[in-house]
């Protein structure tokens, strides 16, 4: 089994990572095609690209500046332990048991807009950088275009026939992955919440509840749509009645 998570937005570069284990991304030098045009953006033009304050321009202009490889345990550190938002908060990664760190290697992938695809122990520096973003590189003119088919390759590289594929990111990173390039089928568990007498998705929990997802798969050995189904965490069920096809709601 092969999971797919998005990024955060929100970075933890001051903790030290519980491991020392690290991987490099695979994309690295498509990554540096990338930091290089993000380096000869201005602070006002990359508030207006990436439609964010003076502030959070200044903070991301100075990132970019300071991207630079080679990366080392001294320089970067490893993308599980970097990212803090929502769905990493629902993994939570620092309370894994230790023999799990390498299933969750193993099974995770986390899209990227700058590093394409990450395993849970590549390094990383500071960056921001969404895949919807409207970014021309070369004759590229937007991110989906500029890395293309490469992160369906390289999963499809990595994938079995007969192995799932879980979909736990967001709509704007899956559009990276076209299902028609992926070789397997897509399983995408949706969660949702009874609030003003209907189910619906709040946003705040269900990426809370991807990242729970995430962490009962690995600490579960799930392999099948079956074990899948089988998640009970945070008061959320499996809706045999409002699920349909590859999509398997669950809901509280």
């Amino acid at each position: 089994m092969k999971i797919i998570i998005s990024p955060a937005k929100s970075l933890d570069f001051e903790s030290k990572a519980s491991t020392e284990i690290f991987t490099q991304p695979r994309f690295l030098d498509k990554s540096e095609k990338l930091s290089k045009k993000l380096k000869s953006i201005s602070k006002n033009k990359l508030s207006e690209l990436m439609k964010i304050s003076d502030d959070l321009a200044a903070l991301n202009y100075d990132r970019n500046q300071a991207w630079s490889t080679p990366f080392t345990k001294e320089n970067a550190k490893q993308a599980i332990y970097s990212f803090t938002g929502a769905v990493f908060q629902g993994i939570d990664v620092t309370t894994l048991k230790e023999d799990k760190i390498p299933v969750l290697q193993d099974k995770l992938r986390i899209l990227s807009g700058l590093y394409g695809l990450l395993k849970p122990l590549d390094l990383i520096q500071p960056y921001r950088l969404e895949m919807g973003t409207k970014l021309k590189v070369g004759r590229t003119e937007n991110l989906y275009k500029f890395w293309d088919n490469d992160l369906a390759d390289s999963l499809n590289n990595e994938l079995t026939d007969d192995e799932l594929l879980v979909n736990l990111a967001s709509s704007e990173y899956f559009k990276a992955l076209p299902k028609k390039t992926l070789k397997v089928p897509m399983i995408t568990p949706v969660f949702k919440d009874f609030k003003n007498g209907q189910y619906k998705t709040i946003m705040t929990y269900a990426k809370k509840a991807r990242g729970l997802m995430v962490r009962y798969i690995i600490e579960n050995d799930v392999e099948t749509i079956e074990d899948l189904k089988g998640f009970n965490v945070d008061k959320y069920r499996f809706s045999e009645e409002m699920s349909s096809g590859n999509d398997l709601v669950f809901t509280r």
